[in-house]
């Protein structure tokens, strides 16, 4: 697929999952309840461990039924390491050039985070695709609203402090997506292997999203 195939994919969602897990057990298992549960767009961050033979695992498992990334990538060589393991997009923590050159050059899409008005210009001129929000619990719709002021082109995505409360209170901000950790993917279920639970709350996030989107007062 293409970046911009890609792309539009992660917009026409709207939701990103973000898996963070002790271990790396279950976490293919996790994937195909959330794609039972309506959400295609996985990402796996390297705060778990073994990361890359379970973004390979997910990727000979799923295939292309999801888009899959790595998230919380730090520097080139994880950038490459990822890349090469399957993985389709790249989300960062902070503004990190070299590794928005990195996926600019080889046509990947890349979402750094950033949260002052400063970092999302600095992300956005260095070429991202999308500008990840984060923490976006501190500042809330109204800090996404207020940086959509001057930066209308900017796409947004509000990552930390999204859950089925305030997800639309995001989307009529501005946001073109949002980012879901453990308020989707919830510890609890973890622990317990309830994939149930995860795909039952996808499937509510699916919902909310386009409950969102459509302008409908959620109940």
């Amino acid at each position: 697929m293409s970046r911009h195939s890609d792309l539009q994919r992660v917009l026409d969602s709207g939701l990103v999952a973000i898996i963070r897990a002790p271990s790396g057990e279950q976490l293919v298992e996790v994937a195909e309840a959330l794609l039972e549960g309506g959400i295609d767009v996985i990402e796996v961050t390297f705060t778990v461990p073994g990361v890359l033979d379970i973004i390979s695992r997910m990727r000979d498992v799923l295939g292309d039924r999801i888009l899959l990334g790595a998230g919380t990538v730090l520097d080139t060589e994880s950038a490459r390491a990822a890349l090469l393991a399957g993985a389709e997009f790249l989300v960062t923590p902070t503004v990190n050039p070299g590794v928005i050159d990195l996926c600019n050059r080889y046509d990947k899409v890349i979402m750094p985070g950033a949260f002052t008005p400063t970092e999302v210009l600095a992300a956005w001129e260095a070429g991202a695709d999308i500008v990840k929000v984060f923490p976006a619990d501190i500042g809330g719709p109204k800090h996404l609203k207020a940086l959509l002021g001057p930066f209308p082109q900017i796409r947004l995505l509000p990552t930390g402090g999204v859950n089925l409360d305030t997800l639309d209170s995001f989307v009529h901000a501005g946001a073109c997506a949002v980012g879901l950790g453990t308020a989707l993917v919830e510890k609890d279920a973890l622990a317990r292997g309830d994939m149930a639970r995860i795909r039952d709350l996808a499937k509510q996030y699916v919902e909310r999203m386009k409950a969102a989107r459509s302008g409908e007062v959620p109940q």
